[in-house]
């Protein structure tokens, strides 16, 4: 099975600069998307083949997930179930009969860490959120999570060890999160690999220097580690500021 995940950064925008093509040619089993902007009726999608689940923020303009899987799931799941993290339509939860998918867009920290504290209660709510899902069956979850975790994940660690996304805070949560019983896929297979990076600032030619970071993540459930067959970073592939990311799993 293929899973993509790609935080498109405005999906009526990477419409016009080859969505479709890149998405008839990876021919994914599930393609989850992160910051789509837009809500119901905007946007006008015909995707034979495949059942289509969208999660809207109520502003407009902002935020927002989607799923589009080729075998349709037992059971689809939006939000947390908590009212303070279900406005902004970060996440989605698909079912399938042994295992779930889950697509997250993690809040972002902003400028000056203005909105630290919140993300660091999301992430609580989160890992609680994956931690029962995975007492049911395996979880395979994908998306945007804001976060560099280790310095190889960044090309400038030391100038950003306050910013968002680098900070202790943000990265500890992320280790704990995988210390609760995940993989992060893409160090399961390349763990020393440097230079590999999901997301570019559009200032200063970022992606044409390559300085970026890997904040884009396949995290799946231990069980799962004998079955993972795969992991891809697909930066030859614009129309954002992240690229898709990959994951093959033989489920």
């Amino acid at each position: 099975m293929k899973l993509i995940s790609w935080n498109v950064n405005g999906l009526r925008a990477v419409m016009k600069k080859g969505f479709m093509d890149f998405f008839e040619a990876v021919d994914a089993d599930v393609f989850c998307l992160q910051e789509i902007k837009l809500q119901e009726g905007q946007i006008d999608m015909d995707l034979p083949g495949y059942h289509t689940y969208w999660n809207y923020a109520q502003k407009k303009g902002y935020s927002g997930t989607a799923v589009f899987t080729k075998k349709k799931p037992l059971a689809v799941y939006y939000g947390l179930g908590i009212e303070e993290h279900d406005t902004e339509g970060r996440i989605i939860t698909l079912e399938y009969g042994t295992h779930f998918v889950v697509t997250v867009y993690t809040p972002n920290s902003q400028h000056g860490l203005l909105r630290l504290d919140y993300r660091l209660k999301w992430e609580d709510a989160i890992l609680s959120y994956i931690k029962e899902l995975d007492r049911k069956k395996p979880v395979i979850l994908c998306g945007d999570l804001n976060v560099a975790h280790q310095e190889i994940d960044l090309k400038n660690p030391r100038a950003n060890l306050k910013n968002s996304g680098f900070t202790p805070e943000e990265r500890g949560k992320l280790t704990n999160f995988l210390d609760s019983g995940f993989v992060d896929t893409f160090r399961y297979f390349y763990p020393e690999q440097t230079g590999s990076y999901s997301w570019w600032s559009y200032r200063s030619n970022c992606r044409e220097k390559n300085v970026g970071w890997r904040i884009d993540y396949f995290i799946a459930s231990e069980g799962l580690a004998p079955m993972l067959k795969g992991a891809k970073i697909h930066r030859d592939v614009w129309g954002s500021d992240h690229c898709p990311v990959e994951l093959t799993v033989a489920l």
